[in-house]
């Protein structure tokens, strides 16, 4: 009986043993799968913030709207000159803001020069977009007699464009600054009955 009863205790504390090993191994796992799933939620925060915050692109430099101030052009001896009002957008869809320098927009009849405004150094802030009003005076001085302006101004219609190219730095939590540039190029047509300009694209 002193036997069998040894036998028992001895049993019930290898099973006890067993169970205390088993259970010691159980919460190592979930310990290791914690920290495995951990090591995943970590990895994808730090991919969806490279991909996203951390990616940094070019802004956009748009010309969104123009209003005709002054007008007067004649077909003999082909001529115009013309004071317009202009409204440029910097779009910034970084999470950091973009300082920009002074620039210059230049606008083109037929690839000859007609004029340009001047775009004051300033700052768009991130994902937004910064909105600037420029004057801009425009002449036929420079375009040669031989140039279609004079049939242009007979139809009433006279096609414009402008170019442009701001440059800058976006800067991300006050430590990094990365210098990125946005270019402008629009087209339009001004109206010369109405003394409206229409059909504005940018690119």
């Amino acid at each position: 009986m002193a036997g069998q009863s040894y036998e028992q205790r001895k049993t019930g504390t290898e099973s006890a043993a067993e169970a205390s090993k088993e259970l010691k191994r159980k919460k190592r796992m979930k310990l290791v799968v914690y920290a495995a799933t951990f090591a995943i939620f970590q990895t994808i925060v730090i991919l969806v913030f490279s991909l996203t915050v951390m990616r940094i692109k070019n802004p956009k430099f748009r010309l969104t709207s123009v209003t005709v101030e002054d007008l007067t052009a004649a077909p003999t001896p082909v001529s115009f000159n013309m004071k317009l009002s202009a409204q440029v957008a910097v779009k910034n869809t970084n999470f950091g803001h973009f300082k920009f320098d002074n620039t210059t927009i230049w606008f083109d009849y037929g690839g000859v020069g007609v004029g340009e405004a001047f775009v004051a150094r300033g700052r768009s802030k991130a994902r937004s977009t910064k909105k600037m009003n420029v004057t801009v005076e425009l002449n036929s001085n420079n375009i040669p007699n031989n140039s279609s302006l004079e049939n242009d101004i007979k139809a009433g219609f006279v096609a414009l464009t402008c170019h442009s190219k701001l440059s800058g730095k976006v800067q991300l939590m006050k430590l990094i600054k990365k210098k990125k540039s946005a270019e402008m190029s629009c087209a339009m047509l001004l109206n010369m009955e109405t003394r409206v300009v229409q059909d504005i694209n940018c690119q």
